[in-house]
């Protein structure tokens, strides 16, 4: 009889009714308290139907019954994954493989529990071994997805250009891994970052670092909206990181939420108060409020934290220039434009160089300025020799007689960076 109730249960699960499937697997194991299959199949519904720590407690009842049953340590080794339980999940996995050597499904999991822990290489090597035993059980589609896995954590192939060497595969860490993806999306391929990312949270919908990092992605592409449901996704995950609440809050004040981002930020300092990063994020939300007070003080601040730190210089700048403080504006985006010269990062060089030139005036002492910024950008061009320098600037006064000093020394450094480049 009890073959009856467990035979409907499982027409009940291929149905998708999962109350009805859990309600006739009870009944059976009420007539029989030892009948094991229908403990693994009632944990099963239970599974599906979304109530992990039920089916944990039938899987544990399998188990002691029957410690042989691999069944029962793989999907509690799922169970454990869904509640995050990674060290619990590994553990059942290593018996799983005790049991039977060529359980192509456990290699694939235990290859996902290893990505999870950073342990990239051995991740790969777990991969290789599920695509070899599903290809060996005909089941194409799965070797394949393993094989994509593999692409995905591998570092990307260089050129040939010498002989083959056998060099071992560096283990990388998953944080790593994540800032390789960022490093991708910084250089511009951000689809490309986005696409890598959809993939890690196909494979694991629970990696909530994978949600925070596409969600960085997310802003850097302007789609704001979408970035805020990845970090809301990824702390509904308790990812409680800084760089959640830090990326939130700038997403927040893009779409004009200035109090909701105020108070990303706030949390950010509260977990993480010596990073200047947020220092910066925070003053760009006071200034966009027009509280550029506020935003002096945090810029200060995170010039406190890291004086040689270009960002802060130029945000501060930009609001003493609201406030028409122009002297202390011109010496902010100086020092802006030095750093970020030493850097030979020119696009910001530039775009500080703009500002200054925005806010030249007639003013003998910021002209005088002028003119040192000038100086100096030559002589770095020059290596520091102003001799070089001199005869350069003789060269084109014998050439545009009659113009300014600064105009010969913007001549000259034209000139240069075109040749440089």
């Amino acid at each position: 009889m009890n073959n009856e109730f467990y035979n409907r249960g499982l027409e009940k699960a291929q149905q998708k009714d999962y109350a009805g499937a859990i309600a006739e697997f009870t009944t059976a194991i009420q007539q029989n308290p030892d009948f094991s299959k229908a403990y693994l199949q009632r944990g099963l519904a239970y599974y599906d139907s979304g109530a992990i720590l039920q089916a944990v407690y039938d899987y544990n009842v399998v188990i002691k019954l029957d410690e042989s049953s691999g069944k029962a340590f793989y999907f509690r080794a799922l169970a454990r994954l869904a509640l995050k339980n990674i060290p619990g999940a590994l553990e059942d996995v290593e018996r799983v493989i005790k049991i039977d050597n060529n359980h192509a499904a456990a290699y694939d999991l235990r290859g996902i529990l290893r990505r999870k822990q950073g342990y990239i290489q051995d991740a790969i090597a777990n991969f290789k071994k599920a695509a070899e035993l599903y290809l060996e059980q005909k089941d194409k589609e799965k070797s394949q997805s393993c094989l994509q896995k593999i692409k995905q954590l591998q570092p990307p192939e260089k050129p040939i250009t010498q002989p083959i060497k056998s060099v071992p595969v560096p283990i990388i860490s998953t944080n790593e891994y994540f800032q390789q993806l960022l490093t991708k999306a910084q250089q511009g391929e951000t689809q490309a970052a986005i696409a890598d990312l959809n993939w890690i949270l196909k494979v694991d919908p629970q990696d909530a670092q994978a949600y925070c990092c596409r969600g960085v992605v997310q802003c850097k592409i302007g789609n704001y909206r979408e970035a805020i449901s990845d970090f809301n996704q990824a702390l509904k995950l308790d990812f409680h990181d800084v760089i959640v609440y830090r990326n939130r809050g700038k997403a927040r004040c893009q779409l004009g939420d200035y109090q909701g981002a105020l108070s990303d930020l706030n949390q950010a300092l509260k977990m993480q108060p010596e990073d200047s990063l947020v220092y910066v994020a925070r003053g760009n939300i006071y200034r966009e409020m027009g509280n550029c007070v506020n935003a002096i003080q945090d810029y200060s601040q995170a010039l406190q934290i890291n004086h040689n730190y270009a960002p802060a210089y130029y945000n501060r700048g930009l609001a003493y220039t609201l406030l028409e403080e122009t002297q202390n504006a011109v010496s902010d985006y100086q020092k802006a434009a030095s750093i970020y010269c030493e850097q030979e990062d020119w696009e910001n060089y530039q775009q500080v160089l703009n500002k200054l030139q925005t806010i030249q005036t007639f003013n003998p002492a910021i002209n005088n300025q002028k003119y040192e910024v000038l100086r100096q950008r030559l002589l770095r061009l020059v290596g520091g020799q102003w001799e070089i320098a001199k005869r350069l600037i003789q060269q084109q006064e014998d050439n545009h007689p009659g113009m300014s000093d600064d105009w010969y020394l913007q001549r000259v450094i034209d000139q240069l960076e075109r040749d440089r480049f």
